[in-house]
């Protein structure tokens, strides 16, 4: 999956535009990796191809160990960054995630959702 696929697999989930996909997008790769593990935000990196990998802050910039966020607070994050009203923002997060749930295959995954409070799987569930 590239940043074109992952875009398009955004918009597709949701009513968001193709910039707005990409700008949700963005924020949630990064959101996402200031929450893991230095370890894990290393090995997300390495699952993401080219230009998704480098959307990921440099290793150190984080903790070494995992400072996850409550989905509520994330959302609110994304929505500050995007410009996005709360619920485009917690749709594009959901469907951020149900992409890289996709690309990354169940183990991968698992990992990555492992380090993140139980609330993102069940908003991930809502997007199918």
């Amino acid at each position: 999956m590239d940043q074109k696929e992952l875009v398009h697999a955004v918009a597709e989930r949701t009513r968001l535009s193709r910039e707005e996909s990409a700008d949700i997008s963005r924020a949630v790769l990064e959101g996402l990796a200031d929450q893991l593990s230095e370890g894990e935000a290393r090995r997300l990196a390495t699952d993401l191809p080219g230009m998704l990998a480098h959307q990921l802050p440099a290793p150190r910039r984080r903790t070494k160990r995992a400072q996850p966020v409550t989905v509520r607070d994330f959302v609110r994050r994304m929505s500050e960054r995007t410009g996005l009203t709360d619920d485009d923002a917690r749709v594009g997060t959901a469907a951020v995630l149900a992409a890289l749930r996709e690309k990354l295959g169940e183990e991968d995954y698992r990992h990555l959702i492992g380090q993140l409070p139980a609330g993102y799987s069940q908003l991930v569930a809502a997007v199918g």
